[in-house]
């Protein structure tokens, strides 16, 4: 098939151009740097902000990832909603047979986060125009590179203890992003999976603070931590974003947008209709996270 991957230079992106190319797709990688683009794939200038561009980019092709997120701006919501409903309306003038979605976890009779809320309308959205849309949501996905485990590696690695709010015990279900890779190929061009939304995760489920405190074991980490009761509230939102900014170098306003999400729980609820279209054994949270601490060892040898 021809492919397109939209965010093909991104955390996820990257990667699963790879795998479709290793499994014989013809794949269309779209990024606004055609010049500096170095991954896998033939390079095609795209933005999704620029509906102009899409066009093009999408002409000739028989399905589309979209991997696209706008998490560093104050208006992502907004900005999200607009890009994927231009997406959906180019994919459809072109005639594509499928969009590929990836979302995230939390179940729509919780409270959502504007972050989790902004993914949901975006599933939708990008359905607006009548190409059917395969959504598999997930939650921290574990791998060099995502900026959700990054900020937890980071913490863990650079503090000798930590004092942390309550929403930190909400539970999580993370997924190894080489088990993310292995559905979003799977799915594609699978009449099983046309139109659908699936829900994925590892086997494990931890709280964020007990995650922190498994990651801390396995790198042989000693790492106090003590929970504070303070409530989620603006000062205090806002006040540890700029701390995790400081301590990971993750910009403050992505970081404010993941921890407002950290109130609900994302964990699977409907794991039997992936593993129907898609049998697989995914890894636990220790093989994931020493995957990725293989791969980011590996990176800095370069």
């Amino acid at each position: 098939m021809r492919v397109l991957v939209s965010g093909a230079s991104g955390f996820v992106g990257r990667r699963l151009t790879e795998a479709l190319v290793a499994e014989g797709h013809e794949v269309r990688a779209m990024t606004r740097r055609v010049d500096s683009y170095r991954g896998a794939g033939e390079p095609v200038y795209g933005d999704v902000h620029d509906s102009g561009s899409l066009e093009k980019a999408l002409d000739g092709c028989d399905a589309a990832y979209y991997l696209v997120h706008s998490l560093d701006d104050r208006e992502f919501a907004r900005r999200d909603a607009e890009a994927a409903t231009a997406f959906g309306a180019a994919a459809s003038e072109a005639g594509l047979r499928q969009i590929i979605y990836l979302g995230g976890l939390g179940s729509e009779e919780d409270e959502l986060s504007e972050h989790l809320g902004s993914r949901r309308e975006v599933e939708s959205l990008l359905g607006l125009g009548g190409v059917p849309v395969t959504v598999l949501r997930a939650g921290i996905v574990i791998g060099h590179g995502g900026i959700s485990w990054e900020m937890t590696r980071k913490l863990v690695e650079r503090l000798p203890a930590m004092v942390v709010p309550q929403w930190t015990k909400t539970r999580c279900q993370p997924i190894a992003l080489a088990d993310v890779i292995h559905y979003l190929v799977a799915v594609l061009d699978n009449e099983k999976a046309t139109g659908r939304v699936f829900e994925i995760g590892g086997p494990d489920v931890y709280s964020y603070e007990e995650m922190m405190r498994r990651l801390a074991e396995i790198e042989g980490r000693a790492l106090p931590m003590v929970t504070a009761p303070v409530p989620m509230v603006e000062p205090v939102t806002w006040l540890s974003s700029q701390w995790i900014a400081f301590f990971t170098g993750v910009d403050a306003q992505t970081s404010r947008s993941l921890i407002d999400s950290m109130t609900t729980e994302v964990v699977v609820t409907e794991g039997k209709a992936i593993d129907e279209v898609v049998p697989h054994d995914p890894l636990n949270f220790d093989e994931a996270v020493l995957a990725a601490l293989a791969e980011r060892a590996r990176e800095t040898r370069r």
